[in-house]
């Protein structure tokens, strides 16, 4: 953790770096997003691959870029503390029962007039989660993701990450991705 000292010297620059992360230097980066949304529009997976080459390091294509059940296998042999599978599980019970409190449910009232006033809930049947990753693995995103959208309901969870620099996804995230359901990485 860095320290930081605050005096009337260090004020103006630590003011001035807390600036350049602040919602006020997007605009230096909007142009760059709007020239990668384009070339991803009119190009599709190619400029999508060329771009994880140029940002994570690393060489997917249409072949690999779906991740395979041995994939999943593989990944809870590869954890670097297996007990990270039963954290994991725990968690898992945890954040399903708070949102089992959270469900809503479908419900109608009949009034005299013969009017009918009610709330249908209908889940999705489909949904993407995006999980961070590439330099760091972020199984509780995954968790805090999924969960949510299993308990309501929802049929098929397709979830993406970027791979690190092997072209592989973190097994830490693969693990937790395979214990919540995800149906497509």
């Amino acid at each position: 953790m860095r320290i930081i000292k605050l005096d009337e010297s260090s004020k103006k620059n630590i003011l001035n770096d807390l600036l350049k992360r602040s919602p006020n230097n997007y605009d230096n980066f909007a142009d760059s997003v709007n020239a990668i949304l384009a070339n991803v529009k009119e190009n599709g997976d190619k400029a999508l691959f060329q771009y994880t080459k140029d940002f994570d390091k690393a060489d997917i294509n249409a072949s690999n870029i779906k991740v395979t059940e041995e994939e999943i296998n593989e990944a809870y042999d590869r954890l670097e503390n297996p007990e990270l599978v039963q954290v994991i599980r725990r968690s898992l019970k945890n954040i399903k029962e708070y949102h089992e409190k959270q469900k809503q449910y479908s419900w109608f009232d009949s009034k005299p007039d013969g009017s009918i006033l009610g709330q249908k809930v209908t889940p999705l049947s489909r949904v993407g989660v995006y999980v961070p990753g590439g330099k760091a693995a972020y199984p509780s995103s995954v968790l805090m993701n999924v969960i949510p959208a299993k308990v309501a309901g929802v049929e098929q969870i397709v979830m993406v990450t970027p791979p690190g620099k092997d072209g592989k996804v973190n097994p830490n995230t693969l693990v937790a991705a395979n214990e919540a359901g995800v149906d497509v990485i």
